[in-house]
């Protein structure tokens, strides 16, 4: 029988890469989103590429009240997650803390922080249950270095790296492999996001240099979660070449 993994903010990127690449290697998939139709495309291609089972969850996983409804909606048998891949995440805006609008401050830590507790709430008891399990937490290189302008969503990775680490204290005597995956410069939608739609501004970005791709992360949780029983990655730093700290970069001409 296939193992299960849930997979938040499975609309596009890192999530997307990660469900294919799970799914071409023998996981069933639970995929959660807000975009209904991005799930819906994903959940027909990987049916048609795959002989994995798949159900997509569409609910917003800053609200606690969805994401519990979404969750308790699963059939039973759906309910014994054995990898959750905390992914769903964005960074909003880049002013000085003296500028910053709060609205972008609290849509960022009820993503990548609240949800992220939320989800792992409700999916952990489970697993204290079975016996096993495998929590892989999103996090970045900006959860290990800050930068300028860079204040809060800095604050919500560093919440996530802290998070890993004591949910691998809280979780250890149950038998539950908790990691951490922390990327540099990742060419996804994640640009895009923070600029508010500003491509030109996204694209510059990554102008000079060849970044990391959604699919080089999900390679990377693939190998994490495919383990032997008595290995645990605990925490992964993984950088494009060209990328030294989180804003030096080797950058052509």
């Amino acid at each position: 029988m296939n193992k299960i993994a849930l997979i938040t903010g499975a609309t596009a990127g890192i999530g997307r890469a990660t469900a294919r690449a799970l799914a071409a290697n023998g996981f069933d998939l639970i995929l959660t989103g807000r975009r209904k139709d991005r799930l819906d495309e994903l959940e027909t291609e990987i049916k048609k590429t795959s002989n994995c089972r798949v159900i997509t969850l569409n609910f917003d996983i800053r609200n606690l009240d969805e994401t519990t409804q979404a969750y308790n909606a699963l059939p039973e048998e759906w309910k014994a997650v054995d990898v959750l891949i905390n992914n769903a995440g964005l960074a909003v805006g880049m002013e000085p803390i003296q500028e910053g609008f709060v609205d972008d401050w609290e849509r960022m830590i009820d993503t990548n922080v609240k949800g992220l507790l939320y989800i792992t709430r409700l999916v952990s008891p489970q697993m204290v249950k079975q016996g096993s399990g495998h929590i892989v937490n999103i996090s970045s290189i900006a959860g290990k270095e800050a930068y300028a302008k860079g204040n809060v969503y800095c604050a919500t990775k560093h919440a996530v790296q802290a998070l890993t680490q004591g949910m691998r204290i809280d979780l250890l005597q149950h038998g539950i492999k908790v990691s951490s995956v922390a990327p540099g410069a990742v060419e996804t939608e994640f640009s895009v996001v923070r600029f508010k739609g500003d491509n030109d501004k996204a694209d510059g970005v990554y102008k000079g240099f060849t970044p990391l791709f959604a699919e080089d992360i999900a390679e990377t949780i693939l190998f994490i979660v495919t383990r032997p029983p008595h290995v645990n990655i605990d925490d992964v730093l993984i950088m494009p070449t060209a990328q030294a700290f989180t804003r030096q970069f080797h950058r052509e001409e």
